[in-house]
Parts: C-alpha cells; sequence; structure tokens
C-alpha cells in the first residue's frame, strides 16, 4: 500500500521542479542554463534588475533559509534592506565572478532539496523565528519565490534574445 504523501514531500516536489526537474514550469537552473556574465549583467533600456542581481537576491535568502533550517547562525549578514539583497548589476566582463556565483547558487540549491529530504515533518509546525508563522508556511512562499524570480530571468533573456531554451 502506498503511504500518503506529507507536507514534507509536496514541498520537496516543489523545490525540485523549481531547480532543476521540468515539468510545469521553466526552472532556476534551465532559466540560468549557457548564460555568460554580458547577460547576466544586462539591464533592460526601461531599468529594473538584471539575473546578476535577482540570482544575488536569491542567494541571499536560499543562504539564510539553509543556515536557519540547520539550526545555525545565518551565514551571510542581515541586509539593510530588501533592495540591498540584490547587489550591483553585475560586471558585464567578470566571467569568473558570474561562474563563481553559479556554482555557488548550484551547491546552495542541492543542500537545500538534501535538508529538505531530511527534514523531520514536526519541523513544519514549528515556529518560524520569533513570527507567528510556522516553518511550513515560510517554506511554502520561499519556493515560489524562486519559481516568480525564474520567470523574471526568462523574460530578462527573452528581452535579450537569448532565450532559445525548451524544456
Amino acid at each position: 500500500m502506498k503511504s500518503a504523501t506529507t507536507a514534507l514531500d509536496v514541498l520537496l516536489i516543489q523545490k525540485e521542479d523549481t531547480w532543476d526537474q521540468c515539468n510545469w514550469i521553466v526552472t532556476l537552473s534551465k532559466a540560468l542554463e549557457g548564460l555568460t556574465a554580458e547577460q547576466a549583467a544586462w539591464v533592460p533600456p526601461s531599468g529594473g534588475l538584471s539575473i546578476w542581481q535577482l540570482v544575488n537576491h536569491m542567494y541571499y535568502y536560499n543562504q539564510r533559509i539553509l543556515d536557519r533550517l540547520q539550526d545555525k547562525t545565518p551565514s551571510v549578514s542581515a541586509a539593510d534592506s530588501n533592495v540591498a539583497t540584490f547587489g550591483i548589476s553585475g560586471d558585464p566582463l567578470n566571467e569568473a565572478g558570474w561562474s563563481k556565483l553559479m556554482e555557488q547558487t548550484t551547491k546552495l540549491a542541492e543542500q537545500l532539496r538534501d535538508t529538505l529530504a531530511t527534514l523531520q515533518e514536526a519541523k513544519l509546525e514549528e515556529a518560524y523565528m520569533d513570527s507567528e508563522q510556522n516553518w511550513a508556511h515560510t517554506l511554502a512562499r520561499w519556493v515560489l519565490h524562486d519559481a516568480y524570480h525564474a520567470g523574471q530571468i526568462v523574460q530578462l533573456r527573452r528581452q535579450q534574445g537569448c532565450w532559445s531554451i525548451v524544456f
């Protein structure tokens, strides 16, 4: 007999589907695939954020979530504001910097998936930090956050004319 699907199972499915399991949406790993530093640093002529900035932002929050899930003090300092988490648009000539950020992002995604896979169901009902929200609500919103930004990255790639990936 098949066991019931738990809330943790659903979160893990969603995390995998937003990172690298192409099912219903373009995954973040697919949205970032093959990008150069120049493409990642590009800012639309009308203004806005670069892909590099979006990745910085997601990396910041994903690292803090991972640290908290592992009951560690966040390894990245608290930002002055949400806007500060995006950083600068990136250096179009810094392939090494972009490559390093991609390696760190991939490693972090794998660590998050592994941590979710071993999380105890009871953790979901625990309070998230000192808020009235529990871990279940926080993690559900976090997965949506990454999916939202993956969509933005695809849109920026389309504006640049560098989106030819079919998943």
